[in-house]
């Protein structure tokens, strides 16, 4: 992948609990996975329509850290039960930030602060949601 592909790490859990509609489906147990749902379809949105890269990491509730990668698409990780979505977050700003540029979306202020000092760019859920609407008019526009 060249060097200059922008790299769009996402703290999903952070998101969710950011977005009241999605909030409102992850309150509910039988209705979590529709919250993921919507977030990962407005995140490939954003990245068929930005060019971005995509990684969304999660809060993970089994043992190991889980990986998928879709073709073309987002990454998306699950963190083990004994790592945050914000360690491996900032791990890979840490590892990779000097080489890619990266965007950082997360409501934690310490991440922020974290991030920010090793040369990521931070982007707040709010912001991201406007990112994310903005992609959908664009798309829809094309279609049109």
């Amino acid at each position: 992948m060249p060097a200059s592909l922008t790299y769009l790490l996402v703290d999903g859990h952070s998101v969710i609990h950011a977005w009241p509609e999605l909030l409102r489906e992850h309150r509910v147990a039988s209705r979590r996975h529709l919250a993921r749902t919507e977030l990962l379809k407005r995140l490939r949105n954003l990245q068929d329509m930005s060019g971005m890269q995509g990684v969304v990491v999660f809060d993970g509730a089994k043992q190991g850290t889980n990986e998928e990668r879709e073709p073309q698409g987002l990454q998306i990780i699950y963190a083990d039960p004994g790592t945050t979505a914000d360690t491996i977050i900032e791990r890979l700003v840490a590892r990779y930030g000097k080489e890619r540029p990266m965007r950082v979306v997360s409501a934690d202020g310490m991440v922020r602060e974290t991030i920010l000092s090793l040369g990521a760019e931070w982007i707040s859920p709010e912001i991201l949601r406007g990112m994310c609407d903005s992609a959908e008019t664009s798309m829809r526009a094309r279609l049109a």
